[in-house]
């Protein structure tokens, strides 16, 4: 068994690397941090013609909480979408992939855009969501994801096992 400690770039996190039996495992030291998936769901952009685009007053609002997020240090990942107009579906209904061009008729909600944030608690994330500058027809929805911690320990040894595997192929090729 061997035990390394590091340092999360930006967070200012300090982690410990454990590996034993050839499973390496992430330990974060001190409070437990978890993402959220923010997803802006604009009313009426299911119906946005290809090259829809935020007004630029907008956009401005925008970029300065996006940067009051990248300040706090909770700021992972951000992206606004293109309207589904412009999307592709595939699903799996009969068993094989069905590939639909958007427009989707069907749909009565959309995703126009997301942030992944780490923060310490719902509540928090709840806090950021609402300090965002959104419009009346908006609406966030907070996602936790899906984190190694939620697995049973039979999928981390598993996971453990895949990360070994590939990490060994590339030193390989």
């Amino acid at each position: 068994m061997w035990r390394r400690s590091l340092k999360l770039s930006g967070r200012g996190k300090d982690f410990v690397v454990e590996a034993g039996d050839g499973h390496p495992l992430l330990i974060q030291d001190g409070e437990t941090e978890m993402r959220f998936m923010m997803l802006m769901i604009p009313g009426g952009y299911e119906n946005a013609a290809p090259g829809t685009m935020p007004e630029p007053k907008a956009i401005e609002t925008m970029m300065k909480y996006n940067e009051e997020l990248q300040k706090a240090g909770v700021l992972l990942a951000l992206e606004g979408l293109h309207p589904p107009s412009t999307g592709v579906r595939v699903s799996f209904a009969s068993g094989k992939p069905v590939v639909t061009d958007g427009p989707f008729s069907e749909a009565k909600e959309t995703i126009g855009g997301y942030w992944i944030i780490q923060v310490k608690s719902k509540e928090e994330a709840v806090e950021w969501a609402k300090r965002c500058p959104g419009s009346p027809n908006e609406v966030i929805e907070l996602r936790k994801v899906i984190e190694m911690e939620d697995f049973s320990e039979n999928v981390k040894m598993e996971a453990a096992d895949l990360f070994t595997e590939i990490k060994a192929r590339r030193a390989i090729s």
